[in-house]
């Protein structure tokens, strides 16, 4: 048996670091060395506790205007108050006795404003 000799190895190194930076960009170098800057801070953050509105005016803060204020109240007809009336009406009275739900707080909604400001704060439901 006959020794053969290995193929001939053409391997060649890597060298050692990459180039600099001024030769990567064909010679031209930076105009300023990059400086992180620090986010600017524009937005508020408003925290919001959500308060239970009643049937009767409640004290909290107004999310508009940032008033603290005892809310403005108005009442309405609730699902209720509809209700109620259409069965008093398919009973047969017809002669506005249906309408007289309308007239019962215990059938109305609540709805809560701000005094301050008048934006709409929310509503108790019936």
């Amino acid at each position: 048996m006959s020794k053969q000799e290995p193929p001939p190895y053409n391997f060649i190194p890597p060298p050692s670091a990459p180039p600099p930076y001024s030769q990567a960009v064909n010679g031209v170098d930076p105009a300023a060395p990059l400086t992180p800057q620090q986010p600017i801070l524009t937005a508020q953050h408003i925290v919001t506790t959500i308060i239970p509105l009643g049937p009767h005016a409640t004290h909290t803060i107004c999310p508009s205007c940032g008033a603290e204020v005892n809310t403005k109240t108005r009442t309405s007809p609730g699902v209720i108050a509809y209700v109620s009336g259409f069965i008093i009406a398919a009973l047969g009275c017809w002669l506005g006795c249906c309408l007289i739900p309308c007239c019962i707080d215990e059938c109305m909604d609540t709805h809560h404003y701000c005094p301050a400001c008048g934006s709409y704060l929310g509503r108790h439901r019936r």
